[in-house]
């Protein structure tokens, strides 16, 4: 298979994305707010850190734009302990926020798919890198995301997404080499 173009990885990306928002699916806020001790995280909290490290990265990585939500990226950085992720925004503001980065993450990678940018070659490389790791971090929380949903709260989870490049390596959907 020959190596994805950006654009294929975006694909890839809202592909990982819809999968994400496929586990909410039939589940209450209190489910998504829901942690079984104080030492562990709920659903709303890996929804709200999958958006945060995606543009957390994008900005460093790409382009220096500012926070959309320093209040959620602090409180969804993983640095953060677990005990102090249990006062979450609304199930509306995360989603928000994701949608946001979403936004962002379609438009810087644009720009550079475009060459609308200072070193275009160089930055297609870093994007080409940077969405691979974002598509396998949105995988690797839907997995945990998934078995609350169905080991917690008894729902059957929607079929794993497909993808000629998608491969699943210890229970895990990742996005492969793609050389």
């Amino acid at each position: 298979m020959p190596s994805p173009t950006l654009r294929d990885l975006l694909g890839e990306f809202d592909r990982a994305l819809a999968y994400t928002t496929d586990l909410q699916v039939g589940l209450m806020p209190e489910q998504i707010a829901w942690r079984p001790e104080a030492e562990s995280s709920g659903i709303g909290w890996h929804l709200g850190h999958q958006g945060a490290v995606a543009h957390y990265m994008l900005r460093n990585l790409t382009a220096a734009e500012p926070s959309i939500d320093a209040d959620i990226d602090a409180l969804m950085d993983s640095a953060t302990p677990e005990r102090h992720r249990g006062d979450l925004p609304s199930l509306d503001r995360i989603r928000e926020y994701r949608s946001v980065v979403a936004e962002r993450i379609h438009y810087r990678i644009g720009q550079i798919d475009q060459g609308a940018v200072g070193a275009p070659n160089q930055l297609r490389f870093i994007a080409s890198t940077l969405l691979i790791a974002l598509i396998n971090h949105e995988y690797q929380h839907s997995k945990w995301i998934g078995e609350l949903r169905t080991d917690t709260f008894g729902l059957d989870a929607p079929p794993l997404p497909s993808s000629p490049r998608l491969r699943t390596i210890d229970d895990y959907v990742v996005l492969t080499d793609p050389s």
